[in-house]
């Protein structure tokens, strides 16, 4: 037997069989002697002879890989996330190829050409937030290859989608500040390109009003990443009305805020009440501990990655896009316990 990777041609040669009959023995063809059988299959494992991936693939047209674009992977809620992919993906035997946008709209496209030319044969995406165009998405559903976003979705496409209800959570957290005597109540959110910080803002503003409290447009700031919390949670406290409340789009941007505030010698919750978004493992290493609502990213994967997998393994099916809206929870920590 030759050194290097054995084949079945390797197997054929050294039984004196041809490549089809291993192959088919290999299969448990009903056609293949019991006797043929035994024999291929105890050289095969005396030989650790492995099928070649790509060669089943041409095959299948199948790669048994599906693709994952996400926007960072330093965040605890996209690690989270891509945890719940793998596990589905990993007992369905499917392998899974990871790429990152940064944010940044033409590596996404970059993302997705590579991901193509992977012959993935599936995709699931979470937009970046600079994308408004979406021509590289299209090209997916154009080439056969089944997209489910999850997270950040494109609205203008009708494609399934895994998300949570960013308006409620929105709208139960600044309540609770509410409720814990907060009455000026700034917004740190994200670009509008965005459908979660379009739900996430529509969501503060709709429990101002529903307290019959003033909307200042003032704070509503863009302040979306550490830095740029660190920069303008100053400029924030410096208004000659500053807020008493910051709800955070995100849980670095309100540990940002937080570090900011602490510097000022103010006190959280007692001077100003802090909540975020994500619930990941930050808000449990603040300090105070923060308030924040529970985003789930590890049933999301999951969720996106079952919706891929049922596309994948019924190709013929023709139904309508599936959404699936995970629900928040509001968990309730010192960074915004205020005693009445």
């Amino acid at each position: 037997m030759r050194e290097g990777r054995v084949t079945i041609k390797d197997i054929a040669r050294e039984l004196g069989v041809s490549p089809s009959t291993v192959s088919r023995a290999l299969k448990d063809h009903p056609d293949i002697s019991a006797e043929t059988k035994k024999a291929v299959k105890e050289l095969a494992e005396k030989y650790h002879y492995q099928p070649d991936a790509i060669a089943l693939s041409l095959r299948s047209r199948q790669t048994r890989t599906i693709g994952v674009v996400i926007p960072e992977v330093v965040h605890h809620f996209f690690s989270s996330v891509i945890s719940g992919i793998e596990d589905v993906a990993y007992h369905a035997g499917y392998q899974v190829m990871i790429t990152q946008s940064n944010e940044n709209y033409e590596r996404e496209v970059r993302s997705i050409e590579a991901l193509l030319n992977s012959r993935v044969d599936g995709i699931l995406v979470s937009i970046s937030k600079y994308t408004n165009h979406f021509n590289h998405l299209q090209k997916v559903l154009e080439e056969g290859v089944p997209l489910v976003f999850f997270d950040r979705a494109c609205e203008e496409m009708e494609v399934d989608r895994v998300v949570v209800d960013d308006y409620f959570g929105a709208f139960r957290a600044v309540e609770h500040l509410i409720k814990m005597g907060c009455r000026r109540i700034a917004h740190f959110g994200s670009a509008q390109l965005l459908a979660i910080a379009q739900q996430r803002l529509h969501g503060y503003i709709n429990a101002l009003k529903e307290y019959d409290m003033k909307v200042d447009e003032r704070l509503i700031i863009q302040c979306d990443t550490l830095p740029q919390a660190l920069k303008m949670t100053g400029k924030v406290l410096d208004l000659s009305d500053p807020p008493d409340a910051i709800f955070a789009i995100n849980d670095l941007t309100a540990a940002g805020a937080m570090k900011v505030i602490k510097e000022r010698g103010l006190r959280i919750p007692e001077d100003i009440a802090i909540v975020g978004f994500t619930n990941g493992q930050i808000a449990h290493l603040t300090d105070p501990p923060l308030t924040s609502v529970e985003q789930h990213g590890y049933d999301m994967g999951r969720e996106a990655a079952r919706m891929l997998l049922d596309r994948l393994t019924r190709p013929n099916s023709d139904y309508p896009p599936k959404i699936k809206i995970l629900k928040t929870r509001l968990d309730i920590k010192a960074s915004s316990l205020r005693k009445k």
